[in-house]
């Protein structure tokens, strides 16, 4: 019997595993060289260098450099609402989750601290090239839409579903995060951990509170004068009504 009889050949990749293997390589390097020169400092040379690819790996998966950053930027998104929703699902009855995703933001934002400064730069960059600007929203579209799930969860666990859209309350929750973890850059003490976490309880309770003084006028009086298209009615007695 061969000796290599209990080592079978090791099974070759399939072209869509080597593909994938590509890119995450190239998203790998590309966030280490944004980081460390910024979004207009970094080539695509470099990028590829640092991944032990050709420049043709970069066009061939992503396009151009721009299309690298924004597959970047959705992948981070992406990966940020996992692990919230993670955390509203791993929620036991009657517990608060916000707290979690509280810190769930403030270890985001101090885990990649260069992150917050490139999305400035990209978004700088892309309001000048409006066709980058629409690639950006659509690829963010998908994260955006699994937050909105999330939202909708967390609007449920107060009491305030259907009280206000989901969507809303996602876009919403994304610029305030966007916000607070710029202002932490600036003034970390400004900005601690519980802060995070608060300010989502600040914007749920809001909205809880305001779904429940603010919903349908109740049922009229029974002595109540019966409602009229007639402006006239209100001034005539009310026999002749």
């Amino acid at each position: 019997m061969s000796p290599d009889a209990d080592h079978p050949p090791k099974r070759r990749p399939t072209r869509a595993e080597t593909k994938a293997r590509t890119r995450r390589l190239l998203l790998d390097a590309a966030a280490r060289t944004y980081a460390r020169k910024g979004f207009a400092g970094a080539s695509v040379e470099e990028v590829a260098e640092a991944a032990g690819f050709s420049i043709g790996a970069v066009y061939s998966n992503f396009g151009s450099k721009e299309r690298l950053f924004v597959e970047l930027l959705k992948e981070r998104a992406s990966e940020q609402v996992s692990r919230a929703t993670r955390i509203m699902a791993d929620a036991q009855a009657g517990d608060d989750p916000v707290p979690a995703l509280g810190r769930l933001l403030a270890n985001a934002a101090d885990k990649d601290p260069d992150f917050a400064p490139l999305q400035a730069e990209f978004w700088l960059y892309a309001v000048r090239n409006p066709p980058l600007m629409e690639t950006l929203a659509e690829e963010l579209r998908g994260p955006r839409a699994e937050l909105e799930s999330l939202m909708g969860k967390a609007l449920e666990h107060v009491g305030a579903a259907g009280s206000v859209p989901a969507d809303a309350v996602a876009t919403i929750s994304m610029a305030l995060f966007q916000g607070l973890l710029r202002q932490r850059r600036i003034d970390p003490a400004s900005v601690p951990d519980e802060l995070l976490g608060q300010a989502m309880q600040w914007l749920l309770a809001g909205i809880a509170a305001s779904s429940t003084t603010s919903g349908a006028p109740g049922p009229a009086h029974p002595d109540a004068p019966a409602a009229t298209d007639d402006p006239a009615a209100a001034d005539r007695p009310e026999e002749n009504r």
